[in-house]
């Protein structure tokens, strides 16, 4: 349902499921919590490509569910692990591309996140306690905690690149 130029159709005329699941302020919140997180433990911003990877990671529930507890578990020896989980990511990465980049031009016009190099930087703007809603679902909020530990967890692989070419995904 992610035909060419769909992603510029108006929210009230997209399919109710899209408009609850990919509306870009929930996903321009995960993707900033990611880059603010590998910013921090990076101490450099968050290469643009891999910033596609996070909503195919933490809003996909069975590979949310298979994201390891800590930042420091070995990349490679996870994704190794989990073949048939991870055949899909490509398909999923290309799927979410358009509400990808939709929450990044988002977050940019709204001052949260910034172009910083060759990646996306945490930008003036934070998000306020009030701005998050005070009663969220499980899944919700185990998405925004995926999405931190994402951007951490990338953080740690060095070269953008090579969390690309374990993933089978191309820039």
């Amino acid at each position: 349902m992610t035909g060419k130029g769909h992603w510029d159709l108006p929210w009230k005329r997209r399919p109710v499921e899209e408009a609850i699941n990919f509306n870009p302020a929930f996903c321009g919140e995960l993707i900033f919590r990611a880059v603010r997180q590998y910013e921090k433990a990076a101490k450099r911003s968050m290469g643009l490509p891999l910033s596609f990877l996070v909503l195919p990671l933490v809003l996909h529930k069975q590979t949310r569910d298979e994201l390891p507890q800590k930042a420091d578990t070995a990349f490679v020896g996870w994704v190794s692990g989990r073949g048939p989980l991870l055949a899909g990511l490509p398909d999923r990465a290309l799927r979410l591309a358009p509400f990808t980049r939709e929450a990044l031009l988002l977050m940019m016009q709204q001052g949260f996140l910034v172009a910083q190099g060759d990646g996306i930087a945490p930008g003036g703007k934070r998000f306020k306690a009030a701005a998050i809603a005070a009663r969220t679902t499980e899944d919700t909020d185990e998405a925004r905690s995926a999405a931190e530990l994402v951007g951490r967890w990338f953080a740690r692989q060095g070269q953008p690149g090579l969390v690309m070419q374990a993933l089978g995904v191309k820039p």
